[in-house]
């Protein structure tokens, strides 16, 4: 009895000694966090060209990590700026704000950009391109939310061709966000993070890379007949470069961008003579931009000392050619395919570096897409499945028109932009009619159009709310504010088309059809288990996974849920 006494006291004296011991240790991080967003990258590509890609790539992210399989968007429209900010916000544009890449400030009277910010002053470029900031954007980000959990002593560094796919992400607080001057061919910034460039960025730009990856002819990274998974080159519903008679290879970037060709270009650059440029911006359109993207990262890391001070950085690394790409060529060209094909050895040089630089399994990795893409429309009218395109411009002046033949005179449409019309409200109540019955009319009208399944009044949205379904899409995209009176739905395999009604080139995005919400999402790296899961997810999913993974808080108007598979480390 004594004895067992003897042992309980001991066992009670040592509880606190195991609590202190426990509770000195440190809190585990990863070294760094790394966000990668493919931009129009649909969920199938992953598996459309997996004999092709490197074991070290996609191939590697899917065999080491967790890949959520059923990942889909849930709001439209489907576009790049509401797709960064709901992946690093957790939440939708009804809560974040950024409904679209454009949309109509009715107090300004005027379309808006998405990052746009005439308060602030680009810094290494010149004129509107450097006047970019997240002042739009209403919600904190999972990288805010670290800035915040470190009391600002980590670093969030941001790049992107896009400035929306640097500014959204890198949220209100980054130490930086650079996006690409085509006019220039330099990364530059904006005075919301700094003043000037710093000396590292300099440094990249005076590389002249851009000028270098355009200096010769853009060959397909195969043998052409190797690319059995897409159309053969030269389709009637694929668009050339500018300048260009055919969409064929090899393109001729030389040309396309004012450059002389390889070894005339050698041959000025010896003689310490300039080489003439004329539009860099071409680079944007090419897999190029995402290997210059890849660098910008790898330089970024090594001169920030990303995830080597101590402390969890975050880095989030947007390539957007894919998009330029696909928009131009469309998802079944060969230049798609060649695009990913070298976006997957891109990825597999940035993974590597990461693994050398901090250690393998220091880096939390994760991959998604911010929208998906649909099929060109001529391609598949062509293969007998039912698709059509319309003219957003020829929609909005038909609406204006049959409302001066029912109400007279008067600017009744003021835009028609992300699938919505925006009325004239002033000029309604100055006739004196219901807003209500406008919309009603209106939405009535837009029915009639070939390719429109449905359309929605404001008022219905504002007043209704929807689990699951068409009209939880279109809520959850719905910002009273920013939004416009009647919602648009077009018809599965219907696009818009500035074209219109020119027969559609290359293809679009935009709606709530699974080729354009269901992408890919994979995690990798720090304590990521291997695995995949089919369980339903969505987007805003992302962020409070991550918060949970480094212990914060998740971002103040996060609607998502951690995604548990994951997490059970």
């Amino acid at each position: 009895m004594k004895k067992s006494l003897s042992l309980l006291l001991a066992a009670a004296l040592a509880l606190p000694a195991a609590a202190q011991k426990k509770s000195s240790q440190k809190l585990e991080r990863p070294k760094l966090v790394v966000g990668i967003v493919v931009d129009q990258m649909r969920y199938d590509y992953l598996y459309r060209y997996w004999d092709k890609y490197r074991k070290d790539g996609f191939r590697r992210l899917l065999g080491e990590g967790f890949s959520y399989e059923n990942t889909h968007y849930n709001y439209v429209p489907t576009y790049t700026g509401p797709g960064h900010a709901s992946i690093y916000t957790g939440t939708t544009p009804s809560v974040h704000g950024i409904i679209g890449n454009d949309w109509y400030e009715r107090e300004a009277g005027k379309n808006t950009y998405v990052t746009e910010d005439k308060t602030v002053e680009a810094v290494g470029g010149t004129g509107g391109v450097g006047q970019q900031s997240p002042r739009h954007m209403l919600t904190t980000t999972i990288t805010d939310e670290l800035r915040l959990a470190t009391n600002f002593h980590n670093k969030t560094i941001a790049v992107c061709i896009k400035d929306r796919g640097s500014v959204l992400p890198g949220g209100h607080t980054a130490n930086a966000a650079y996006w690409y001057d085509g006019k220039t061919g330099s990364f530059i910034s904006s005075t919301f993070y700094q003043n000037s460039l710093p000396e590292w960025v300099k440094a990249f730009n005076d590389r002249k890379l851009p000028a270098q990856y355009l200096s010769k002819p853009w060959q397909t990274l195969l043998p052409i007949e190797q690319y059995t998974e897409s159309t053969p080159d030269d389709m009637p519903w694929e668009g050339a470069f500018r300048g260009e008679a055919k969409p064929v290879f090899p393109h001729n970037l030389p040309q396309l961008s004012g450059l002389p060709d390889a070894s005339v270009a050698t041959k000025l650059r010896d003689a310490g003579e300039p080489v003439p440029v004329t539009n860099l911006d071409v680079v944007r359109s090419t897999p190029f931009g995402n290997t210059l993207v890849a660098e910008l990262a790898m330089e970024a890391v090594r001169a920030e000392q990303l995830g080597q001070r101590g402390i969890t950085d975050f880095m989030p690394v947007s390539f957007s050619s894919t998009d330029y790409v696909g928009h131009q060529f469309g998802p079944n060209s060969i230049e798609a395919e060649d695009t990913y094909l070298r976006l997957d050895q891109d990825i597999a040089r940035l993974l590597t570096y990461l693994d050398k630089t901090l250690g393998k399994g220091n880096t939390l990795v994760f991959l998604t897409a911010d929208h998906g893409a649909a099929h060109s429309p001529e391609y598949l009218i062509d293969k007998r499945v039912p698709a059509g395109s319309v003219g957003p411009k020829f929609m909005r002046d038909s609406v204006q028109h049959e409302l001066v033949r029912r109400h007279g005179a008067g600017n009744w449409v003021l835009t028609y932009e992300n699938q919505q019309v925006y009325l004239n409200r002033p000029l309604i109540a100055q006739k004196k009619l219901d807003l209500r019955l406008m919309q009603d009319e209106v939405a009535s009208i837009m029915l009639q159009f070939a390719g429109v399944t449905r359309a929605i009044t404001a008022d219905d949205v504002q007043k209704s709310h929807w689990e699951s379904g068409m009209l939880m899409y279109l809520e959850n995209g719905y910002f009273p504010k920013r939004s416009g009176d009647v919602l648009v739905v077009l018809e599965p395999g219907w696009l818009e088309s500035s074209s219109y009604p020119k027969p559609s080139k290359g293809t679009t995005h935009g709606s709530a059809s699974a080729y354009d919400t269901h992408v890919p999402l994979l995690f990798w790296g720090w304590h990521v288990r291997r695995g995949k899961s089919s369980a339903a997810a969505v987007i805003p999913d992302i962020a409070p996974t991550i918060a949970r993974f480094l212990h914060i808080q998740e971002p103040d108007g996060c609607t998502g849920q951690p995604l548990r598979e994951v997490l059970s480390w």
